[in-house]
């Protein structure tokens, strides 16, 4: 299990085929997320899917801010990933390597997004699979991930139970 602080937002109405110079209006607003990855499913194929859709893993919120608290612009937040209280991400959202702008509009292009719809900006460098030597998420650590003026959400890492 590895971590990914990231931005995530929320759409607010049906978009397809969106100009990047409309976008933003189609978001709704802002929260914290944190692409918690199975690194050793994600290595299985070429495609990444499968390491980024265990149960219980991606952890978003506490809070949805809406995006006109950001005056109709894409926000330059403050990113920050802390396990066990040490500092394995800080960065800036304005730092990744697409903004919001340019997601909406690309993802617009392949499938029409609805209201509600969850998208996650990427992650900025820090995570223990890039580390040298790897670092990875052990049972009864603590994950707490923060984006600026969002909020932060705070998770234990945990054994999933068999059923």
């Amino acid at each position: 299990m590895d971590w990914e602080a990231e931005l995530a937002f929320v759409i607010g109405r049906a978009a397809r085929h969106v100009p990047k110079s409309d976008a933003l209006g189609y978001v709704a607003g802002y929260s914290v997320a944190n692409d918690v990855t199975v690194r050793e499913y994600q290595r299985r194929t070429r495609e990444f899917l499968a390491g980024k859709t265990f149960e219980g893993t991606t952890p978003i919120g506490p809070e949805l801010v809406t995006a006109d608290e950001f005056g109709g612009k894409e926000p330059d937040l403050e990113i920050r990933c802390e396990v066990d209280g040490e500092v394995m991400q800080h960065s800036r959202t304005s730092d990744l390597l697409f903004g919001i702008a340019d997601i909406v509009a690309y993802v617009s292009g392949i499938i029409t997004l609805l209201p509600g719809d969850v998208i996650c900006t990427g992650t900025p460098g820090g995570v223990g699979d890039g580390r040298d030597p790897k670092v990875y998420l052990k049972e009864g650590q603590t994950l707490r991930t923060v984006v600026e003026g969002l909020g932060e959400t705070v998770n234990v890492c945990v054994r999933e139970a068999r059923v």
